[in-house]
């Protein structure tokens, strides 16, 4: 190290709160610039860390605590603002957790090939495992080695499989191929709403597409008298309705009742009126649609929720969050009346609810402390990683426990969400530095970078061709391998780039059943 560099190391190394900050600041920086097609975005505190940790091992000294913490408010976000969706979808990602697990153990068993031919020893192998993927195992690997050697692996490793899975995910997560099992989600495509003069008598419960949720019909107007369509309604020829749903299916329905209208109902707010209703009130949010009963409490109807940047149909079991926005259409004289129930308050979704956060962070916490016993003596632990993940998606699933609401505002998941992922990734960063100089440039950190580079590279061949064959999509097939390499920048990236709920629900089902199949993995290695 420089000698004009000791004065500012030893500042950093006296202040451990600046250094994280000022990592994750030029890493910031640094994933901002592009290299080639690719931005590392969040990554790039990895990098930046690993660079500066390099210059004095008491840098990365005493991090471990953030680091986990960083780590578990990251996977239990994640799994909150995701369990709904795994969940609902469980039988869709069954091929793909298969794939997940035959490529864990092609690639080690590829991995264990290559570092026979070139003099890598077991524990080695079992740390770039570790690392390359890299998952919090590391621990697994180097008790089952009884020594250190493994972590120099896991240094070498860790930011070859970063930016390697990042470099596959980057082509492969706009991509569009067939997928039969795994169709484009309606809110993908928007929302949009048509007024339609009926033209034929039908009654709303026996439309098929009322019936299967694809549209929602809130305005009607018959003999010049305006108000708001009713569930069990019959609508007769002459009739004007207000037809809101996706385009595709919008476009259905008026070719059914009869034909479009050049002038839009919603314009005549005399009688009704609509507006967007922000969730705020705990007695509304994690409730469903349907529980609600705009029919019945408000004589109205809701037709659609904006959550982040997605416009989603209002289905009747759709899960209201803390700071959707809920368009609902009433009575005019009954709009106050609707705001007041639902909250319509931006300055209380600012907040969080720390109670909820703090029980449920503690819930995954304990989780992950739980010893399970496998066959060959074996003791697996989800650890601070899958133990909040796993607690997040059921809680995500539950919603609500009585007057708890276990589900953040978007806005509040995300801003925790990307804070627990930078200080992880600087604080691993730091931690790894002064390993990862010391023999990144040797033979040995060359073939330990080659080594990584093929299990990440066997993974996803393996995964991603497969979920092709298996018909699930480019989107969920990204997320799944950011999930099985367990890299949370990978998911923030592949976010970046599509932003379709199916990338976190393939990232949630892979997570945690990689981490086992890692654990056993490793151990595995070293004893061959």
């Amino acid at each position: 190290m420089p000698e004009l560099l000791t004065p500012v190391v030893d500042v950093l190394v006296q202040a451990p709160v600046l250094t994280v900050f000022l990592v994750i600041g030029l890493g910031t920086a640094l994933g901002q610039i592009p290299f080639g097609p690719i931005r590392f975005g969040a990554a790039g505190a990895l990098f930046v860390g690993l660079a500066v940790g390099a210059l004095d091992p008491r840098l990365g000294a005493n991090l471990g605590l953030l680091r986990s913490l960083g780590l578990g408010l990251f996977c239990y976000t994640v799994g909150v603002g995701a369990g709904n969706t795994f969940f609902r979808d469980l039988r869709r990602q069954l091929p793909l957790m298969s794939l997940c697990v035959v490529a864990l153990v092609a690639a080690g068993l590829a991995g264990a090939g290559f570092s026979r031919l070139t003099g890598l020893t077991p524990a080695t192998d079992a740390g770039a495992y570790a690392g390359a993927l890299t998952s919090p195992v590391l621990d697994a690997a180097i008790e089952a080695a009884g020594n250190q050697e493994p972590a120099v692996g896991y240094a070498l490793a860790y930011p070859v499989g970063v930016a390697v899975a990042i470099l596959v995910v980057a082509v492969v997560v706009g991509r569009s191929w067939p997928a039969r099992r795994d169709p484009r989600p309606a809110s993908a495509d928007g929302i949009t709403a048509t007024s339609v003069l009926l033209l034929t008598r039908v009654r709303l419960d026996q439309m098929e597409a009322f019936q299967r949720a694809r549209i929602r019909i809130s305005y009607l107007e018959r003999d010049g008298v305006t108000r708001v369509a009713h569930p069990g309604e019959e609508l007769l020829p002459g009739d004007k309705v207000v037809v809101v749903g996706a385009p595709q299916a919008v476009a259905d329905a008026v070719q059914e009742l009869g034909s479009g209208l050049d002038s839009c109902l919603a314009k005549d707010r005399t009688q009704v009126d609509y507006r967007r209703l922000t969730v705020s009130s705990l007695r509304v949010a994690g409730r469903t649609v349907g529980e609600v009963d705009m029919p019945g409490r408000f004589q109205g109807v809701a037709t659609r929720v904006r959550r982040g940047d997605l416009d989603l149909l209002a289905r009747e079991d759709l899960v209201l969050e803390l700071g959707d926005r809920v368009l609902a259409v009433v009575p005019s004289d009954r709009l106050e009346e609707a705001a007041d129930y639902f909250g319509d308050s931006e300055r209380s979704i600012a907040q969080i609810d720390a109670f909820s956060v703090g029980v449920g962070m503690a819930l995954g916490v304990l989780a992950g402390l739980v010893p399970v016993p496998l066959p060959g003596g074996i003791t697996l632990r989800l650890g601070v990683a899958a133990g909040p993940l796993v607690v997040g998606m059921v809680l995500g699933r539950v919603g609500r426990t009585g007057p708890f609401v276990w589900g953040l505002p978007h806005a509040a998941n995300t801003t925790i969400r990307q804070l627990g992922l930078l200080f992880f990734l600087a604080a691993i960063g730091l931690a790894s530095g002064p390993d990862f100089a010391a023999s990144a440039f040797s033979l040995t950190g060359v073939a330990v970078g080659a080594l990584a580079a093929l299990i990440v590279g066997v993974n996803a061949v393996v995964l991603l061709t497969g979920a092709r064959w298996a018909g699930v999509s480019a989107p969920r097939a990204a997320g799944g391998l950011a999930g099985l390499v367990g890299q949370p920048a990978i998911l923030a990236f592949a976010l970046s780039r599509c932003d379709d709920e199916r990338v976190e629900a393939g990232y949630a089902t892979l997570f945690a059943l990689a981490i086992v199949v890692k654990i056993i993995m490793v151990q595995v290695l070293v004893a061959v």
